[in-house]
């Protein structure tokens, strides 16, 4: 039986979540290889293909309008069609730019101009085609790809958390920030990281974006009342991985 065909993309992003998986040096992940056959991973090879494949990674986000025929050639190449980061799931950093007016400018002033930094509003891989699953994180988690990949590979349907990361703290039995008289954004944080942050004592900050319910305003005025934010510090807080995901967003 021949080996499923997986291939990796990356669109507006540094790549790190692709050097991530190269990172991987546990059995699982060797064990894992043997049954898969990567064809196109350009953090790792130069071969490419035009075949069809099974499951394909999409790192980064989508800011250029010429980039869409690309997308929609790859999602008829896919089976299956994985969004592999925070900026390909939600659009993550890139989408800071989204609340900026002139963000070229203010980034690269006189050569604001230059074609190659022309690009439009950062979204999400899904604002242009069907994205079957979400690997969130910046970087994204191993354990977690590890076991998407291996759910597929199984017939069965991956699990992808939709919970605060305020439940893995208390599953590991971890004091919460607040009460050390920190900040954290856990309480409306996806989980799915195993919150290895605020077990070591650094706050949580979203880097898997916000669940599909979140109470932002409860987070602002938990940032304000209990860890003594100012109201504009408070606001701007939980951009940095979750601007597209907040109420401002543009």
């Amino acid at each position: 039986m021949a080996k499923p065909k997986v291939a990796f993309f990356d669109f507006a992003c540094c790549e790190g979540c692709q050097i991530e998986f190269t990172n991987y040096g546990e059995p699982a992940f060797l064990e894992l290889i043997k049954h898969v056959d990567v064809v196109e991973f350009r953090e790792a090879m130069s071969e490419k293909t035009k075949d069809p494949i099974d499951i394909a990674f999409i790192e980064g986000s989508f800011t250029r309008e010429g980039d869409r025929a690309r997308l929609e050639e790859i999602r008829k190449r896919a089976k299956i069609v994985i969004a592999y980061g925070q900026c390909a799931t939600t659009a993550g950093i890139n989408a800071l730019k989204n609340h900026t007016a002139d963000y070229r400018k203010e980034v690269y002033g006189k050569d604001a101009g230059m074609p190659h930094l022309d690009s439009q509003k950062a979204q999400p891989i899904s604002a242009v085609i069907k994205v079957d699953y979400n690997a969130f994180g910046c970087p994204v988690n191993k354990v977690e790809v590890l076991q998407i990949v291996s759910h597929l590979l199984h017939g069965k349907e991956p699990v992808i958390p939709d919970y605060p990361v305020c439940v893995e703290c208390k599953r590991r039995e971890t004091i919460c920030r607040y009460e050390e008289g920190d900040h954290c954004m856990g309480q409306t944080a996806r989980a799915g990281c195993g919150a290895p942050c605020p077990a070591d004592g650094i706050p949580c900050e979203a880097c898997r974006g916000f669940v599909s319910d979140a109470n932002q305003a409860a987070l602002k005025k938990a940032l304000i009342q209990k860890a003594g934010f100012s109201e504009a510090r408070a606001e701007g807080k939980s951009r940095m991985f979750t601007a597209n995901q907040r109420g401002d967003a543009k």
